[in-house]
């Protein structure tokens, strides 16, 4: 399956996320991931002699339309926050707002 993030981006966004308390993007990669391993099962399950082709091909089909519609969720999301997108470090304007939001009284 093509990928637009690797595993280590997909962590670095969890990462920057988790640190300024923004959790709509780190939900996206962990549903992400959700995906990529159950595409990797489905395929997995093809591969044993003894289950139903067309139950995995269709749950892989599936899971594979299902990630790449999420990495352009990812991707949208990113870009309107106004993400670094070479470096996947969030913009400082998000940062200010959000620990403005936990300094006030």
């Amino acid at each position: 399956m093509k990928r637009n993030y690797t595993q280590e981006q997909l962590i670095r966004i969890r990462e920057q996320a988790a640190i300024y308390q923004c959790a709509c993007p780190a939900q996206v990669c962990l549903a992400i991931d959700a995906m990529d391993k159950l595409y990797k099962y489905q395929q997995h399950c093809l591969n044993s002699d003894e289950t139903n082709s067309k139950v995995h091909t269709t749950i892989a089909k599936s899971s594979e339309a299902c990630y790449h519609e999420l990495e352009q969720c990812l991707t949208d999301v990113l870009a309107l926050e106004g993400w670094d997108m070479d470096t996947l470090d969030m913009p400082e304007n998000l940062h200010k707002q959000l620990l403005d939001s936990l300094c006030k009284p």
